[in-house]
Formats: C-alpha cells, structure tokens, sequence
C-alpha cells in the first residue's frame, strides 16, 4: 500500500518534444505507469529527426517521413498535449509559465527544449545567413530558398559555413539537391574552422574525396568572420561569393533558460548528472541540447538525445515509484555516418573504423527508418 500511495497522482510534466521526449512517449505508451499523469508542452505537433534532415534537403525523404507526429504520440500514451512554449520556470514552486499566458504545475519535470543557434561571432550572419536550428524554423527558410534559386535568375552560390559533421552533411545534401534540378549551375562552398571532433582520419580522406567528386569547394581552417549579402569574409581576409549562406556552427541555450533557478554551466546550459537529473533539483530532469553532463562533456549531437531517451524514460518511471535510479555516462565513439548525396556515405567509429559506399547509405537509412518506425504506434 504504501508504494502505491507514494506514486498515486503524481504529475509529469515533459517540456519540449525533443528525441529524448518522444522515446519517452514511446516507453510510456507501449507500459503505461499506473498512477501517473503525462503532460507534454510544445510549440509543434510534429517534430523533426534531425538524422534524416540531410537526406530530406537531398530529396531523398518527403516532409512527412522525417517528422513525429507528437500529437499521435501522446494519445498512444494517453498523455494530454499542450501547443504552447514554456517561458519560465519556477524551481521553488513546481511551475512552468506558459507563453500563451496559463501555468502548470507538476510533481516531476523534464526539459528537452534543444538549443538556439548562437551567430554572435560572426558579424552580419542573424541579418544574411539561414541558422540550420531550430531545424523547424530551417524547413520553412529552405522552402523560401528552393523556391527562388529553381526561378530563371535565382541565387546560384550557396555557402556553408560549419567544418562539423552538421556542416558537412548539409554541404552534401545542399550541391545533391541542387544539382540534380540545375545541373552544374549551382556552386557549394563548405567553410569551417577545423576537423570536426569524433571523425578520424580514414573518415576526414574518404570524405575529402568525395567533397572534390562532388565539386564542392572547402575552405578549411578559415573560419567565417563576417557575412553580407555578397558572401563570406573569412579570417584571412579572403572572400567566398554566396547568395545564400547557411550556418551551422555554435549553439546557445534557449533564453528561457537564463532565469530558471537550477544549475547550468558556464555556457547557460542545464548541469545535469548521471541520472539525468539537474545538479540541484530531484524532481527534474533535462535532456538533449539544452543539458550537458558536467562530468562528461559530449559534442551537441541527436546520437546523445536519442541514448538518453530509454534510461531518461526507466528513470521518471523509477523517480515515481521512489526507487533507486539508474546512471548512464554518455560514450565516446559512436557510429557517424553521413550521406554525400549520390546514393553512398561515409561511416567511421572511433580512431580506426572507416568505411564508404552504397552498402553505407543502406546502413544509415536502415537505421533511420527503423528508428522512425517506433513511433508508428
């Protein structure tokens, strides 16, 4: 009696429909916690993966195949949906204020709100330059741009600034788009400040290979400096010709953030530990972009939202039930593929595993769609 007394009633609240959230749904609705309400706030009712966003922009998956449907989600696990955004956060009184100008209340909270592109240190890029997240913002930008670079007189130079992986892949899906509709009208240049972390070296040649098989001019350990609406000035001084200029290069926290009352590192992002929980508060969680483990500082990438989504789902249920919860440390390595575009990719792991080919692009769509077949529920 006594355990079913400690987890009668109790109220989750899930803010934001990030990876880490959906497969938080997707426990939740195929083992239903008795005594448990799930609320989730957020400003969508469809998601996207970030995963397969590169393979959308290349044409390879239509809009609906790369985005949740959130709304279906939560009925299948009989959790209410709020289409709003969260603005405030009342540590001290268990309340999230609403941008729609309600409150909500809650007994356990999870914060899984992604991150907001930080283009501070590259002057003229919020006046003339697309940021690639929020990736639902990106989409409807992207339309805008496909739309006047197929008209006769169109924008025909298309930057990327971001030596990432992130950088990279879209670099790829932007010149695979755009050449398969304008031929070699379109010119791809990809800038970028260094290698990017967790791609080695058998990784950076197979790739560098295929950026020149695919024309695509880089300028490497350059980093852009300033945008306007004729380019890209790098550090050099050199200047890169663009009509459109896509970045994909440092992250901030989201503002909402700034003066909630719970731990966060230096940078504004939420401090969380082992369990997932934040620092300084038992009855919350956070997830994704918009936390970081202090103690083990990974890169913002979806292949850590989407690892912590099981143990944050095991966890919330354990916090209910009042036992003890479960310790994740985020890897290393982990498997990176990225798709240039002509129907192969380039995967690698660690410091030695490097591979490429069509086998590749198989592999990685195999394990997006399978994926996005979880919430098919």
């Amino acid at each position: 009696m006594a355990s079913s007394d400690k987890k009668a009633g109790k109220r989750l609240l899930l803010v934001g429909g990030g990876h880490a959230h959906v497969l938080v749904l997707e426990t939740f609705a195929r083992k239903p916690e008795p005594g448990l309400t799930i609320t989730l706030v957020s400003k969508d009712c469809l998601t996207p993966y970030s995963g397969m966003l590169p393979g959308h922009l290349a044409g390879a998956y239509t809009r609906d195949e790369i985005h949740i449907d959130l709304e279906r989600l939560a009925r299948a696990a009989r959790a209410g949906l709020i289409l709003d955004e969260a603005v405030g956060f009342d540590r001290a009184g268990r309340r999230v204020r609403l941008k729609g100008g309600g409150e909500l209340t809650y007994d356990i909270v999870s914060v899984d709100i992604g991150i907001t592109p930080d283009l501070s240190g590259i002057a003229g890029a919020e006046e003339h330059a697309l940021a690639v997240k929020p990736i639902g913002s990106l989409l409807d930008k992207w339309d805008s741009l496909v739309d006047s670079a197929l008209a006769p007189n169109g924008p025909r130079r298309v930057a990327i600034v971001g030596g990432g992986a992130a950088g990279i892949c879209l670099a790829f899906a932007v010149a695979a788009f755009f050449r398969n509709r304008l031929s070699d009208a379109i010119k791809v240049s990809l800038i970028g400040a260094s290698n990017a972390p967790g791609i080695n070296a058998g990784m950076q040649r197979r790739i560098a290979r295929a950026l020149k098989r695919r024309g695509i001019a880089v300028h490497a350990d350059d980093p852009a400096s300033r945008i306007d609406q004729n380019g890209v000035t790098l550090a050099s001084g050199r200047f890169v010709p663009a009509d459109a200029v896509l970045v994909s290069t440092h992250a901030a926290p989201p503002p909402v953030l700034a003066t909630a009352d719970w731990a966060k590192d230096e940078s504004g992002f939420l401090a969380i530990g082992p369990t997932l929980q934040i620092l300084n508060d038992k009855a919350a969680f956070a997830a994704g972009d918009c936390a970081i483990m202090v103690a083990h500082p990974r890169p913002k990438a979806g292949v850590f939202a989407v690892r912590q989504g099981p143990v944050l789902a095991r966890n919330l249920r354990r916090v209910v039930r009042g036992e003890a919860l479960e310790t994740t440390i985020p890897q290393r390595d982990h498997l990176l593929l990225i798709a240039t575009g002509d129907g192969r990719a380039i995967g690698g792991r660690g410091r030695l595993l490097a591979f490429g080919g069509r086998l590749a692009w198989r592999l990685k769509d195999f394990i997006d769609r399978r994926f996005m077949r979880r919430f098919e529920l």
